[in-house]
């Protein structure tokens, strides 16, 4: 199968790639499990507690997707309008900045929480788990996809739609779910 300008589509970079992504998310996953959860913040970036902190960025996390979304679905024609030429950058910019922010609260959550599983754990939380140790290696996946263009051309839909699907995951099952049961988080959490 030919691609861009006689370049040939690799089926192997794709496997290599989906390797790969597999290897980050099994390894955080492992690191969770393993680690001992130290049950206090490093950091909380200025705001006044760790659940607020995790709770206000996830949310934001959660919206740069959805334009992540919307503008994926511009940029391929899926919503009839002609993308303008700045809108691929602006899709790059929204999505680094939703893999910057949700690095401090994957990061408290791995540190001072680790992965929870077991007979006793609600299934929300070892669903979140596994899905925030997932989107990791999602984005690997989609940053091979982007950047080798030999890669076969259904890897970069599947990798951002199930980077979008992982990410909509972990932000439902945390900050979504947390502000439907206990309401805005205040600064007097943990």
């Amino acid at each position: 199968m030919s691609g861009h300008a006689g370049t040939t589509r690799r089926p192997a970079i794709a496997v290599a790639a989906l390797c790969a992504g597999a290897v980050v998310a099994v390894l955080l996953g492992v690191y969770g499990r393993e680690h001992q959860p130290t049950f206090r913040p490093i950091t909380t970036f200025g705001f006044g507690s760790m659940i607020e902190m995790k709770v206000y960025l996830a949310l934001a996390v959660g919206v740069l997707v959805v334009v992540q979304l919307i503008t994926a679905l511009w940029l391929y024609g899926k919503l009839g309008l002609r993308a303008p030429s700045w809108l691929g950058i602006g899709h790059r910019i929204t999505g680094a900045l939703a893999i910057v922010l949700s690095l401090p609260v994957a990061f408290h959550c791995l540190w001072a929480l680790g992965m929870q599983v077991g007979s006793t754990t609600p299934t929300r939380v070892v669903v979140h788990g596994i899905a925030g140790c997932a989107v990791y290696g999602a984005f690997v996946v989609k940053v091979v996809a982007v950047q080798s263009r030999s890669t076969p051309s259904w890897l970069l839909p599947l990798a951002g739609g199930l980077l979008f699907a992982l990410f909509v995951t972990v932000v439902w099952t945390s900050a979504i779910w947390y502000v439907g049961a206990n309401g805005w988080p205040s600064s007097t959490g943990y």
